[in-house]
């Protein structure tokens, strides 16, 4: 007896699909067409997002998706890490891989423990191994298994990377998954074998290999490495830091928060931000007195703690005898009717001609030449500009310090001398790894920052700050990512305990999204996320001046 075909309604297409019950959602990804070198990757089924193995059982929407998805790029990232974890173990079975950190907008810095640093001939091998496995179209098969027996042969493989957070966060079963004789965990989705990921390419760079992918939007050719130095810089400096501090992983972070140790994490981490912060008071008081600098840009995206690092180093400079004086680039927004509208017709707020940018140049010009101006103070529930009552001057010991997002961008100040700029560029540059394989996205840990913001501070619920994620970050690969190596200084605000900390505050907002909702996805992967930590309820040892208290409350700056 056979069942009656089950009805799928296709988004992609626009169809209504009659399928037999037990259909994998490849069969129905076939019946689609496909880009060159853009497969699809996975599909979202009723707003959840599963791999192409998945069988359908019921009356379902689906919707696939491939590399130009946020969603689908990161299926696409986990299976290139999963193919270069096989031919690394194929190549040199006594190294250990690490993925360290991204480096470039769609690129990850990555060495090799246990061997000597590769050179041009080594990483030509490896490249030569990876197509094969590519060539070969070796299937990834996951399972779920008992926890205990997953241990066992993580245990086997020395992965103790990986056993510290199973023993940290025990549960009865646990994924596994397989590509030949390789084995893995990861933190989402999988493309189903390894042809689905042709485009990618290696080159060798300071002690392991830069690996390039393409770019969600431009997807059909590899984004080769730009020079980001600087950016490599203060990723590698903190992770080194976070490796001797014994937190480099989330099963090591726990390990302490269970022992107690959290009141020691916080003090450790805090001191280290007012150490940095203190070092780049002291280089802006040395480029005052040898270059004349009197005037600090401050930029980052979104949740960055770019408010609250201004603030910071306003103090740390008011130490040293200056006189700071700090300017918000929101409050030189043009008037709401004016601002440029994005591809989808919204207000574009990241585009630099949401800012009034001759009113902002002309107030620099006269508060340098000793003036006394009004500045504007822009209301976000108007959307029209007000202004101060107390009138701005600068005297002979004051630096002028500007916080926003187009702080990097050369056509925000084309008038000013360079030597009268010091740029610093502020984001969440998270190092801290879930293990030696599978980083932590800086947009996962600042999405978590302004879930929790919005929320408490703002009275904007999770959905709403989710619809509208996508385009803040269409935003900074925009107007800001492309000029963050102009920047003079870098500061990482990140702190190696805050994602256990925003777990207990965004779990329940993330757990008011309808599963009705195109969101309701992000929401159940960042949930499944935050299930990696040991959560830390209690917040009184962070201090009120701390970057995290911009997002989680109980700060003692005014926002």
């Amino acid at each position: 007896m056979t069942s009656d075909p089950i009805t799928v309604i296709c988004e992609n297409s626009g169809t209504e699909l009659k399928v037999a019950l037990g259909t994998p959602l490849s069969e129905i990804a076939a019946t689609l067409p496909a880009e060159a070198n853009r497969p699809l990757l996975a599909a979202f089924v009723n707003n959840r997002l599963k791999e192409l193995d998945y069988k359908i059982c019921t009356p379902v929407s689906v919707r696939l998706t491939d590399i130009t998805s946020f969603a689908g790029f990161r299926v696409y990232q986990r299976t290139v890490w999963f193919i270069l974890q096989k031919a690394v173990h194929d190549l040199w079975p006594g190294g250990r891989l690490h993925i360290r950190h991204s480096l470039g907008q769609s690129g990850f810095y990555c060495e090799i423990e246990g061997i000597e640093p590769p050179g041009d001939a080594e990483i030509e091998t490896l490249m030569r191994r990876m197509r094969a496995i590519v060539e070969a179209d070796y299937p990834i098969v996951r399972r779920k298994m008992l926890t205990s027996e997953v241990r066992r042969r993580y245990a086997e493989r020395g992965f103790d990377d990986k056993i510290a957070l199973l023993d940290t966060r025990p549960r009865l079963y646990s994924k596994l998954y397989t590509l030949d004789d390789t084995i893995g965990y990861f933190y989402g989705s999988l493309a189903p074998s390894t042809r689905y990921t042709p485009l990618f390419d290696l080159e060798r760079y300071f002690n392991g290999f830069y690996i390039a992918l393409p770019l969600r939007t431009a997807p059909d050719r590899i984004h080769r490495h730009a020079d980001q130095e600087k950016m490599f810089d203060i990723f590698h400096d903190y992770k080194r830091w976070v490796e001797i501090m014994g937190v480099a992983t989330v099963g090591k972070i726990n390990e302490q928060v269970l022992a107690g140790n959290t009141p020691e994490l916080v003090r450790i981490a805090e001191a280290f931000h007012e150490k940095t912060l203190a070092g780049l008071a002291d280089r802006i008081a040395e480029a005052n007195v040898s270059r004349g600098t009197r005037l600090v840009l401050i930029s980052g995206p979104s949740s960055s703690g770019k408010t609250t690092s201004a603030r910071r180093l306003s103090i740390q400079m008011q130490v040293l005898g200056l006189n700071p004086v700090t300017v918000s680039l929101d409050d030189y927004f043009v008037d709401r009717e004016k601002t440029p509208r994005d591809e989808q017709g919204e207000y574009d707020y990241e585009a630099l001609e949401a800012i009034d940018l001759e009113l902002f140049n002309d107030h620099l010009q006269r508060l340098f030449h000793g003036e006394e101006v009004r500045i504007p103070r822009y209301n976000f529930v108007t959307g029209r500009r007000e202004w101060h009552e107390r009138p701005l001057r600068l005297d002979e010991r004051s630096i002028l310090i500007v916080e926003g997002i187009h702080g990097l961008n050369p056509r925000l100040t084309p008038g000013i001398p360079d030597e009268v700029k010091f740029r610093i560029y502020v984001s969440c540059f998270t190092s801290v790894s879930m293990d030696n394989l599978t980083r932590i996205a800086t947009t996962d840990n600042r999405l978590l920052r302004r879930l929790t913001r919005d929320y408490t501070q703002r009275g904007s619920n999770a959905l709403a700050t989710l619809s509208r994620w996508s385009s803040v970050r269409r935003g900074e690969e925009r107007h800001i990512f492309p000029y963050q190596e102009n920047a003079d200084a870098m500061f990482n605000s990140s702190l190696f305990y805050e994602i256990s900390v925003l777990r207990p505050l965004a779990e329940p907002i993330l757990r008011e999204v309808p599963d009705t909702a195109p969101e309701y996805d992000e929401a159940r992967r960042l949930l499944q996320f935050l299930d990696n930590f040991i959560p830390i309820y209690e917040t009184k040892d962070i201090p009120p001046t701390s970057i995290l208290r911009e997002f989680v409350g109980g700060s003692t700056f005014d926002y």
